[in-house]
Formats: C-alpha cells, structure tokens, sequence
C-alpha cells in the first residue's frame, strides 16, 4: 500500500502503552481513531480504497473478534456486501466449523456458522493489527474449511518484528507498519 498523508494523520493518533497487557508489551491502540469522526472516516476509506483495488471483486468481508467487528461491517456497507464474524468459542448460535490455534499462553478456538460463508466465495479477512499472526492464521483456516476463496487478509496495524505476516497462507496487507 502507499503512504498518503492520511496514513500519517491516522498514525498520529494511534496511542502506545508500555507494558499492556503485560511487561514487556508495547501496546498499539487503534480506539483513539474510533473516536475521532474525521480520522476514522480516513480510515475506512483507506480500507475500502485497498479493496476496490483488488483485482477480483470481493462476496463478503469476514472480521475476527473483536476490533474486526468494528471495521469489518463499515467496509461491507461502503461495498454492498455481507459481513460474517469470527467469533471465539461458544459465542455464535447453530451449526459451526472451528478450528484450534495456539497463543504465547495457551490455545483458543475460532468458530465461524456452517452457513456463514458458502463454497467459492471471494473474502477479505479484516482485523485491526496483525502481531504474531496466529489469529489470522486461524481464519485463514476456517476460510479453507468452508472452501472460501481468500483474497486479501487486511489490517490497519502490522507489527513487522513479530513476523506474524509469514504464518498467513494468503495475501497479507496492511495500512500501518511499525
């Protein structure tokens, strides 16, 4: 993706903590542009821009829980297409695929409805930062089970040093780098 001065205007409200959520963390807080009309508004439009300029047009845009609740269903009403979430275990209702990924301290489970996302469709997979990559694995595995056709897995925050972009299967983007 290109720099534009509105990635800087984004990037300059984004607030670090040091040592959240444990010693050591240097934690990257996208809230901050939420909050803010005007640089939230950048924002979705930069996200929306970087889809429509896919080569293939996208079926629906899928978020992991939770912050890609928050981008995900704004880029699919400015698309005119559907939103699915990707809940953690024992949050969503029916029939469902899961898939098990590893954390720093332990496992956790991804869960996403049967019907949710059917064969051969196109998806972007939106979060707001990608750090180890595990979560972003994980969806991308989910994508795979129900046979999904992966464009894009997109967020507004990478942490490069953490490498996470070399567990992700798939198209890795994002707006923000540090």
């Amino acid at each position: 993706m290109t720099t534009d001065k509105r990635i800087e205007d984004i990037k300059k409200i984004i607030r670090d903590y040091q040592d959240f959520p444990k010693p050591g963390v240097l934690f990257r807080d996208v809230f901050p542009v939420v909050k803010d009309p005007s640089c939230f508004k950048k924002l979705t439009d930069l996200l929306v821009e970087h889809i429509n300029s896919l080569p293939e047009k996208v079926d629906v845009i899928v978020g992991l829980e939770s912050r890609g609740f928050i981008f995900g269903p704004i880029i699919a009403q400015a698309l005119n297409i559907g939103f699915v979430p990707v809940r953690k275990a024992g949050k969503l209702p029916g029939e469902l695929i899961q898939v098990e990924y590893s954390l720093e301290y332990g496992k956790d489970k991804f869960e996403i409805q049967k019907d949710a996302v059917t064969e051969g469709q196109k998806v972007v997979v939106v979060d707001d930062l990608l750090a180890t990559g595990g979560t972003m694995k994980a969806a991308c595995q989910l994508m795979d089970k129900v046979k999904a056709k992966v464009l894009d897995c997109l967020v507004v925050i990478e942490l490069t040093d953490l490498n996470g972009r070399q567990k992700v299967p798939y198209q890795m983007s994002s707006l923000i780098k540090y």
